[in-house]
């Protein structure tokens, strides 16, 4: 029997991404998503209808919040998970600057309700999405595992780093629980079908979904926030790593639990960065279009440059990001061009 795997928010941009590698590397993905990042097609998020549609296959999948206790405990009930993915959170920095105590009470209260949930039905293994903000400011680049974390600028930031400490306290009292912390850079993309891909609610929080949507049409314009930063072109430096690379490092870290490997952390990044005005060039080659942006004040918050050395991942998981920046400028390109509108596009042939 494939060992099933619980994915909690597996219809949002990662997750859904996350879902496919599980299957097709003979996994049996279960599903819960409370719709806050996915887009509804009837009782299912329409990416997982996509997926099982160009996968030829059946994703079982529950609307569920994990603030609902009792829910989630019927779903613990019914199936033996050898482990959980955990992607469900509210993501948006700069959301979580205006609203800080909605997420501390979404992130933090829905992870200790899964933990506890886990604990008592005897799951013990897990991968959890965090995220390279956890950094903070970077005191030294590339930024390795051993940098300094804590020192986070936004509340999104605190949430992820507070639920690593939990999960760490939590290795360190059951010494049979299993947990493999992934720091993500900047991932983008998407699924080479052109079916899955990110789309944001909203105006985008992040720059690559902003600029493909300059780029097909939906925004005016790209706004640059500073030009006078220490980096070649006075544009800030990123790690933007491709989607289907992230998911390919979620396999590499459930494969790792089987290991009784304890706490582990992993930075998932190229170790490559590239300036706003680099990756606004790279779309502009990718779709063939001229992208208009212009110079806007810095905000605050931002830092100069960040990227990752990913070697602790490629020498513990066996896992190293393959696609280039050109590559996940076409399918992010081609996602984009074929739902313009994103998932609301509804169905495509």
């Amino acid at each position: 029997m494939p060992q099933k795997i619980l994915v909690t928010g597996g219809a949002g941009y990662i997750g859904s991404h996350c879902v496919v590698e599980l299957i097709e590397a003979g996994y049996h993905p279960v599903v819960i998503d409370n719709f806050s990042n996915a887009v509804r097609d009837g009782d299912v998020p329409e990416s997982l209808r996509r997926i099982e549609k160009f996968l030829n296959t059946q994703i079982e999948f529950h609307e569920l919040d994990l603030l609902d206790k009792t829910e989630l405990e019927k779903i613990f009930k019914k199936h033996s998970f050898y482990a959980v993915m955990h992607f469900a959170g509210l993501k948006a920095v700069g959301e979580s600057v205006e609203q800080p105590l909605r997420y501390y009470r979404v992130n933090l209260t829905g992870t200790i309700n899964l933990l506890e949930v886990m604990q008592s039905h005897g799951v013990r293994n897990l991968v959890f999405s965090s995220s390279a903000t956890v950094y903070g400011d970077p005191q030294k680049l590339p930024i390795d595992e051993q940098h300094p974390v804590g020192g986070c600028t936004n509340p999104y930031g605190k949430t992820k780093y507070f639920i690593e400490e939990m999960i760490r306290d939590q290795c360190t009292a059951e010494k049979d629980w299993n947990a493999v912390l992934l720091r993500y850079f900047n991932p983008i993309g998407a699924h080479i079908s052109g079916q899955i891909g990110e789309d944001p609610q909203g105006i985008p929080n992040n720059l690559l979904p902003y600029v493909a949507q300059v780029a097909i049409g939906r925004r005016k314009h790209l706004n640059v926030f500073g030009n006078d930063y220490s980096t070649p072109d006075g544009t800030g430096v990123r790690d933007y790593i491709h989607v289907v690379d992230l998911a390919k490092g979620h396999i590499a870290a459930v494969r790792k639990l089987k290991d009784n490997c304890g706490c582990k952390v992993y930075n998932l990044g190229t170790g490559t960065g590239y300036s706003v005005l680099q990756m606004v060039n790279a779309m502009e080659k990718a779709s063939g279009r001229k992208i208009a942006y212009q110079i806007a004040p810095r905000r605050s918050g931002d830092v100069a440059s960040c990227y990752a050395d990913p070697t602790l991942a490629e020498k513990e998981l066996g896992w190293k990001a393959e696609y280039d920046l050109e590559r996940m400028c076409e399918d992010l390109w081609r996602w984009q061009s074929q739902n313009p509108t994103g998932f609301s596009n509804g169905t495509q042939p």
